[in-house]
Order: C-alpha cells, then sequence, then structure tokens
C-alpha cells in the first residue's frame, strides 16, 4: 500500500472516530445550582454612594490644592 493511501485512510478513519465520539448520548446528570450571590445589592444605595464619592474627591482635591 502508498504512503498516500495510509494518509487518506487515516484521515478518514479519524473523522469517522470523531463523529462516533460526539454522537454517544450525554448520560451524566444535570449540574447543581449555584447558590445565590452572598452580600446587599448596591441599587438601594446608589445615591447615597455617589454623594459620599462626590464629598470624598472635593476633600482631596482641596487637599492637594493646598499643596
Amino acid at each position: 500500500m502508498k504512503i498516500q493511501n495510509r494518509k487518506n485512510i487515516a484521515s478518514i478513519l479519524f473523522v469517522l472516530i470523531s463523529f462516533v465520539c460526539s454522537a454517544q448520548p450525554d448520560t451524566a446528570p444535570p449540574p447543581p445550582v449555584p447558590p445565590p450571590p452572598p452580600g446587599m445589592p448596591i441599587d438601594d444605595f446608589l445615591p447615597v454612594l455617589l454623594v459620599i464619592a462626590l464629598v470624598y474627591g472635593i476633600v482631596k482635591r482641596f487637599k492637594y490644592s493646598r499643596r
């Protein structure tokens, strides 16, 4: 058998094996649902956080400009 024929047969076998492997049924159970993330939502206190950030920025700016 020629080398070219062996390469063709090997390529065909690899393709057929990949089809057989992807055709296997999925017998594993679905993964469990992850727990909800811990912590407090940030939506409720967003205006408060913005005011705190604004005050912090103003204080830092005045301290920087005095130097």
